[in-house]
């Protein structure tokens, strides 16, 4: 989970005095208080926590109060800052609000009046957040891509949405397949960093002896076969988000290289004397766990931590399966074109026999399977017999019962449960014994479902009209 704090304020100023009085003040009032001296210590705190509002003064070393807060502005589109200074003139100012500055106070600071434009800018910190996420739900934009309305996948998207509005180091654990670069570009996508570059890297495809070369650059003859200098993945993403997926193969030298640069933002290439600074994002994904990597020994400790200021879990397929109706529609649409035009869709038994699949190669096995299905397929649907055997041999309901299975995009688990339940009663007329060997099932479960689906005592309805009950 990410660092947050939701009375956590970011309180920079160079001058020691005010930011003791001022830390004072927010403290009494019951805020949480990261006092800075300088904007290079804002941005890097920025990409760990999750402050609630930046209290931020103009006249800063290095780095200026308004450069500061522009860059905060692109990379954290509504995170209240409010400016503090000791310039009052129009001028200033208007500068500062037309970078995105919430508000503005002048120094000698009043405690009240700070105190009440604090609230207020948190509060509305909070309402724009909440804004823009129900914008999403309402007019449907989601997260291009990204399929699913399970409630497992909805969790999702409120941890998207939470990072829309932050710049942290993201970890993102799930299993092959799941789809972490499309959530990785999600989290870019829809960031402050948008305008910059996604640079995906795929640690374990890489071989150990290039990776610090890949990731970092090399100059020209610093090793055998270096004819060029070549700029690294972490120079490309400047301004924008670095990818490193299966971050757990990585190799325990490049682990301490990639600690000092999380920490610094700055490298050298291979071979090369020159400090290379670059301001990206990190996201990066393993199907490992590794808490347990750390606990054996393979992964540092001190790079774990700061690679899951924010962990995201991506649900396995056979954890969501009510949105395989979705996703099933999606890939043929999106297919339909390069596999003849011919299917338009897929036939209840089939989607039924999709269901029960235990998917342990989860998005991508059912893509795959849907891709294969339409090559094969010599109607405008799929059917059980364009699907691969493997998965009609793991069926726990024949494929010959005659199901009413709701095949659109809104079709759910339950819906296909009761509908398999309800097809195997019909067909064996109501016998308990013979539904349970149809549906391979026993008696504890298909009680329980019969509770669940409202069906005790409605057998004979089922048996007698030959339809399911509403």
């Amino acid at each position: 989970m990410p660092s947050s704090n939701a009375d956590l304020i970011l309180l920079v100023d160079d001058d020691e005095n005010v930011r003791v009085l001022v830390e004072r003040w927010l403290q009494k009032d019951g805020y949480d208080v990261l006092p800075l001296e300088d904007g290079e210590s804002c941005l890097r705190a920025l990409s760990e926590e999750e402050p609630a509002a930046v209290c931020l003064d103009l006249n800063l070393p290095g780095l200026s109060g308004l450069e500061t807060l522009e860059q905060i502005r692109e990379r954290h589109p509504v995170l209240p800052v409010i400016v503090l200074t000791a310039d009052d003139t129009a001028e200033t100012a208007v500068r500062a609000m037309k970078l995105g500055a919430h508000d503005y106070l002048t120094k000698p600071l009043n405690s009240t009046k700070l105190l009440t434009t604090l609230r207020n800018s948190v509060e509305h910190g909070r309402l724009s957040m909440k804004v823009s996420q129900l914008e999403r739900e309402v007019d449907g934009r989601g997260y291009p891509g990204i399929v699913g309305s399970s409630p497992a996948m909805k969790t999702v998207f409120r941890q998207l949405d939470r990072l829309s509005v932050s710049d942290v180091t993201v970890l993102i654990h799930g299993e092959s397949g799941t789809g972490k670069e499309l959530i990785a570009k999600a989290i870019h996508q829809f960031s402050g960093r948008q305008r910059g570059p996604f640079v995906a890297v795929n640690s374990a495809a890489i071989p150990e002896s290039l990776l610090e070369s890949e990731l970092f650059g090399h100059e020209k003859g610093s090793f055998t076969g270096a004819v060029n200098r070549r700029i690294g993945k972490f120079e490309e993403a400047n301004r924008g988000t670095i990818f490193l997926d299966e971050i757990g193969e990585l190799a325990p030298a490049v682990q301490a290289k990639l600690l000092r640069v999380l920490q610094e933002h700055r490298f050298q290439r291979v071979g090369g004397a020159m400090l290379i600074e670059s301001d990206f994002r990190l996201v990066s994904a393993t199907h490992r766990n590794l808490a347990e990597e750390v606990k054996a020994g393979r992964f540092r400790e001190d790079l774990f931590f700061r690679l899951a200021v924010f962990e995201l879990d991506l649900p396995p397929l056979r954890r969501r399966k009510e949105d395989i109706p979705a996703l099933v529609h999606t890939f043929i649409r999106q297919n339909r074109e390069s596999s003849g035009g011919r299917v338009a869709g897929i036939s209840p038994q089939a989607l039924g026999i999709l269901l029960q699949h235990g998917w342990p190669g989860n998005i991508r096995e059912l893509q795959n399977v849907v891709q294969r299905a339409m090559v094969v397929a010599d109607g405008e649907e799929i059917t059980p017999k364009d699907l691969p055997q493997r998965l009609l041999d793991g069926v726990a309901a024949s494929p010959n019962v005659e199901l009413e299975v709701a095949a659109d995009a809104g079709g759910t688990l339950e819906d296909v449960s009761r509908r398999l339940l309800v097809a195997a009663l019909q067909k064996h007329d109501g016998n308990a014994s013979a539904t349970m060997r149809e549906l391979k099932i026993g008696r504890t479960r298909f009680y329980r479902m019969l509770r669940k689906f409202d069906l005790e005592g409605r057998i004979d309805e089922i048996r007698h009209t030959g339809k399911p009950p509403a």
